[in-house]
């Protein structure tokens, strides 16, 4: 009897030792990588240093010159990447445990936009504060947005949610900070450069500082990891076991929001190593299941971490020349890598199940349609007569009567020739953003689907840039192609990684979302490198801003958009049948694939078009298009007009709102739109929340 139970028990203790021999060959590899990244990211910079002259440096017989290089620039940013990205890591280990949500980190629960948007509020003060203080501040900013993203996306609820919450709040606070920046140059300067991310230290004040506080929020993660794995079983599980689920989640997500406000304030955003360094740990994690414990899996998403930071600041430093590389912050890299894994993320992980779900097949009667059409164009109407009269300079109608028949003086004629156009380019650019959310949203049956969200307008972005940045004097031809050029390849690689699948919504939207982001990170490069003159005119055109618009500026919109709206008009009843499903358009005989095709190269061309004439605009293509539905139906006969008025209204307002509210100074409307869409975004995810459960 002894023989047949201890049998079975040898291979079975052989078989954990050897797991727990891997584990730690495993952890050992990670330790061995970080040793070597270490000793490479000391030794590259602009003046040598070689592991001599550290040696020399740190036992004092270097001379004054190499001891300042060695000592108070590479060792400190070696050490920085160390800590943040062992901070980072853990941050995002401990979230996406409580959160049950595999792209739960400080970037997507919009941690860093608070903390960003916080110490953007405490600069603009003109007070200086400590760094304890501005810590402090971070963390204060950094938990409310993620207790707001949690609470509307809800725990455990998707993965597409969850980054459609932390991403729309993200662009909303992103927006105000913005707009700080350019309303308090001084007290913010440096700021923008700042938020993309780097581990550049002058002395160790800031690393010593920030040292007792990884060392608390690793043992706190720790003594807790016991009760958030328990969370994984489910809150009644957990609740069973004697869990306090709450508690656990709050300490948890307070332990993460504390770290990630730590690692912001040493070195700012570094976006994306709370996503990807537990990542890498899961996979692990299917060769040696004790890498899914919190217990250890926090520990080694640090070491994952820090390998990801020193990794990114060594091939920067490898692949671009010393001096350039001093410009380049390590940020930009991190987040571009985070591009990359959540596009591979979307195009080999299966989808699982709707962001929202599509609207409510709503039926309006031709009295209501025409009711609500006459109403916004009464409304246009009155919007349009308030931007030509209000501005820093307020005009009267008769100004306006004398202007258009030639016979207004020199003042007023130069405040409408360069307010007109302005005016025209906002009402333009929101018809066109709205008409390009509504194609995109029929074709891919998605109602939060719109050019910013799917990485459209972050391509036309960049295309634009790159010329204002490279090409100063460009003109508005020259802007169009470069904007149609960067959607153009933004769409291709959205739409194309998408295709597969019918358009799934999870797989669009995140593929989208990488898009995005890697845009933005190369937009943030293309603007910390180029002349200041060039990064503040790119950084105003960014805020959506139409300031200087000249009427030929305004021809390539005007062109896209009224061939958009006789195509839409046109082609309507096939937009109607497109945005029913699959077997409808094919049972009609109606070829599914060439009609996608078109009205998307349409949305792309109208996204492009306003991108070129007013900036980055964001949710216009989101808001319009659903509250258009809302009013007037589905039937896309009432919903395109409808659309376009609303979109047009939309810009136009904040516009106006922008050039007068804190006249002289000015706000982008695309800084107004990102305020005003970004809680109706939220509000639709919560409602959607409540529509399928």
């Amino acid at each position: 009897m002894a023989v047949t139970t201890t049998a079975p028990s040898a291979p079975t203790s052989t078989a954990a030792a050897s797991r727990k021999g891997g584990a730690a060959a495993v952890t050992a590899v990670f330790v061995l990588l970080v040793a070597a990244l270490a000793v490479v990211d000391i030794a590259q910079g602009t003046a040598h240093a070689g592991p001599a002259e550290v040696w020399k440096a740190l036992t004092g017989q270097a001379d004054q010159a190499d001891a300042s290089v060695v000592v108070a620039s590479r060792l400190p940013r070696m050490f920085a990447g160390v800590l943040v990205g062992a901070v980072l890591g853990m941050a995002g280990a401990a979230l996406q445990a409580v959160s049950r949500n595999v792209l739960a980190s400080p970037d997507t629960l919009a941690v860093n936009a608070g903390s960003y948007l916080a110490l953007g509020i405490a600069a603009a003060t003109g007070v200086s504060l400590p760094m304890i203080a501005s810590s402090g501040v971070a963390f204060a900013g950094g938990l409310a947005a993620a207790a707001i993203v949690l609470g509307m996306s809800g725990l455990g609820a998707g993965t597409v949610r969850l980054v459609l919450a932390g991403t729309a709040l993200t662009l909303g606070l992103t927006a105000v900070t913005e707009g700080l920046i350019l309303l308090f140059p001084e007290e913010t300067h440096g700021l923008y450069d700042w938020n993309q991310g780097s581990i550049a230290q002058n002395g160790f004040d800031g690393v010593l500082w920030m040292l007792p506080l990884l060392v608390v929020g690793l043992a706190g993660l720790l003594l807790i990891a016991r009760r958030v794995d328990a969370l994984a079983l489910g809150d009644d599980a957990a609740r069973g076991l004697g869990v306090p689920v709450r508690a656990t989640r709050v300490t948890t997500v307070v332990l993460s929001a504390l770290l990630s406000a730590a690692a912001v304030t040493l070195c700012g955003p570094i976006g994306f190593v709370g996503l990807c360094a537990p990542a890498v740990v899961r996979v692990l994690a299917r060769y040696h299941r004790g890498f899914a414990r919190v217990r250890q899996n926090v520990p080694v998403s640090a070491l994952t971490g820090v390998v990801l930071v020193l990794g990114s600041d060594v091939v920067l430093r490898t692949l671009v020349s010393a001096d350039t590389s001093v410009s380049v912050p390590t940020g930009v890299v991190t987040s571009l890598v985070g591009a990359v894994f959540l596009i591979v993320l979307a195009t080999r992980g299966r989808d699982l199940g709707a962001a929202s779900p599509p609207d409510r097949l709503r039926i309006r009667s031709r009295a209501v349609f025409l009711t609500v059409a006459a109403t916004l164009v009464a409304v246009l109407i009155g919007l349009i007569i308030a931007s030509v009269l209000l501005g820093d300079a307020k005009l009267l109608l008769g100004d306006v009567v004398n202007w258009a028949q030639g016979n207004a003086g020199r003042s007023v004629s130069y405040v409408l020739d360069t307010r007109v156009p302005r005016v025209l380019a906002a009402l333009l650019a929101g018809a066109g953003l709205a008409l390009a959310g509504t194609l995109i949203q029929a074709v891919t049956r998605n109602p939060l689907a719109e050019p910013g969200v799917m990485g459209v307008s972050g391509g036309a972005a960049l295309g634009a840039v790159i010329l204002v940045t490279t090409v100063p004097m460009a003109g508005p031809t020259g802007m169009a192609g470069a904007a149609f050029a960067g959607a153009a390849l933004a769409s291709v690689i959205v739409f194309g990684l998408s295709a597969r699948g019918g358009f799934q919504q999870n797989r669009l939207v995140l593929v989208g979302m990488g898009v995005a982001t890697a845009s933005t990170a190369l937009i943030s490069l293309f603007i910390v490198l180029t002349d200041p003159f060039n990064a503040t005119k790119a950084l105003t055109w960014l805020s959506g801003s139409t300031y200087g618009r000249t009427l030929p500026d305004l021809l390539p919109l005007a062109v896209v958009l009224v061939a958009g709206v006789a195509v839409a008009v046109v082609r309507r009843t096939e937009l109607d049948l497109v945005s029913l499903g699959e077997d409808t358009p094919r049972l009609l005989g109606l070829g599914l694939s060439r009609s996608r095709l078109g009205f998307l190269a349409l949305g792309v061309l109208l996204s492009a078009a306003a991108v070129a004439a007013a900036g980055t605009i964001a949710f216009v293509g989101l808001v319009a298009p659903h509250a258009a539905r809302a009013l007037v139906g589905r039937r896309h006969v009432r919903v395109v007009p409808v659309s376009l008025l609303l979109g047009a209204v939309l810009v136009g307002t904040a516009d106006v709102v922008g050039r007068t509210v804190i006249a002289p100074a000015q706000l982008g409307a695309g800084l107004v739109t990102a305020v005003i869409g970004t809680p109706y975004f939220l509000w639709l995810l919560v409602r959607s929340r409540g529509a399928n459960t």
